[in-house]
């Protein structure tokens, strides 16, 4: 039997900073191990906590960059404990930021963008003089920051995130002292809870289980990246990081070959190790099947 992830018990009177980004309360504080920590509520009847932990487990499993998760509890509510990935003096500039620096029109403060293409996303990473990600070392063969975002694309389809909006992702500009220049950086992958099928409730779970629907399900889950401005509708996952693997094949055949490594009795280790009072075999099952759906299509993919 695997032991449970560890959950960090909150102090009721935690120094806090309340962060406003997001629509889930969340806030600062300070942890006497982890230093600056943002605690992320979950909200009630969803799996927000373990899905965030269990994607972020799944980006170790392939090798991504990504900001570290632990479940956590405060005032004997749910949540997940993540630790700042920003070093001393770094700032995260938003995605919506980055874009509104290219295209003055941009519309930065708007929720659903179809300006929020995916070109458009790939093209701001890639010509903008963006790193790897801070104290990440690449798998041989992801030469760019923007070959690294492949991979993003790559984990949003195998666990159905369909939260990729124009502010969950983002570069970490960093000064440098010696040239007055500031350095840019690829941040981590972050916020992934809108994933793994956890907004559902156990009945209906369980009635996609019994009819072999889960396909059906993961076939629908949409990016919040578009193909054109004039999209009514984002592209699926799974069309985003095809069209990206079409632009970067190198780096979309090596993190399929990272995917392809990772078994079934890998990804159902990490389950087990949520504790049983914050997910249920049924979410489990469910999960697992999506993440199973979602790698067998990717790896029927042409060329791989």
């Amino acid at each position: 039997m695997s032991e449970f992830f560890p959950i960090i018990e909150i102090p009721e009177n935690a120094t806090q900073e309340l962060e406003q980004l997001g629509t889930k309360y969340k806030f600062w504080f300070n942890h006497p191990e982890l230093g600056n920590c943002l605690y992320k509520q979950s909200r009630p009847n969803t799996g927000e906590d373990w899905s965030e932990k269990i994607a972020a487990e799944l980006c170790k499993l392939v090798g991504l960059p990504h900001a570290k998760i632990e479940l956590a509890s405060w005032k004997a509510i749910r949540g997940t404990v993540s630790p700042s990935f920003l070093p001393d003096k770094g700032k995260l500039t938003l995605g919506n930021e980055i874009l509104a620096r290219m295209m003055p029109e941009y519309p930065k403060f708007a929720f659903q963008v179809s300006e929020h293409t995916l070109n458009v996303v790939l093209d701001a990473i890639c010509h903008t003089g963006v790193t790897h990600p801070i104290n990440w070392n690449p798998p041989v063969g992801i030469e760019t920051a923007v070959e690294t975002f492949v991979g993003y694309l790559l984990l949003d389809t195998w666990i159905g995130n369909s939260d990729r909006h124009h502010e969950n992702w983002g570069i970490v500009e960093l000064p440098e002292p010696s040239t007055s220049q500031t350095l840019s950086y690829l941040a981590p992958t972050y916020d992934h809870a809108s994933s793994l099928g956890r907004e559902l409730l156990d009945p209906k779970r369980q009635q996609k289980l019994n009819n072999r629907a889960v396909t059906a399900y993961v076939n629908k889950c949409r990016s919040a990246l578009y193909a054109g401005p004039e999209d009514k509708y984002p592209m699926k996952t799974f069309d985003t990081f095809c069209e990206a693997a079409k632009q970067y094949p190198d780096a979309a055949n090596l993190w399929l070959k990272r995917l392809c490594a990772v078994s079934e009795a890998d990804t159902h280790a990490l389950f087990n190790q949520i504790p049983r009072d914050r997910i249920t075999s049924i979410a489990i099952s469910f999960s697992q099947e999506i993440l199973s759906c979602n790698k067998m299509r990717l790896m029927q993919l042409d060329g791989f």
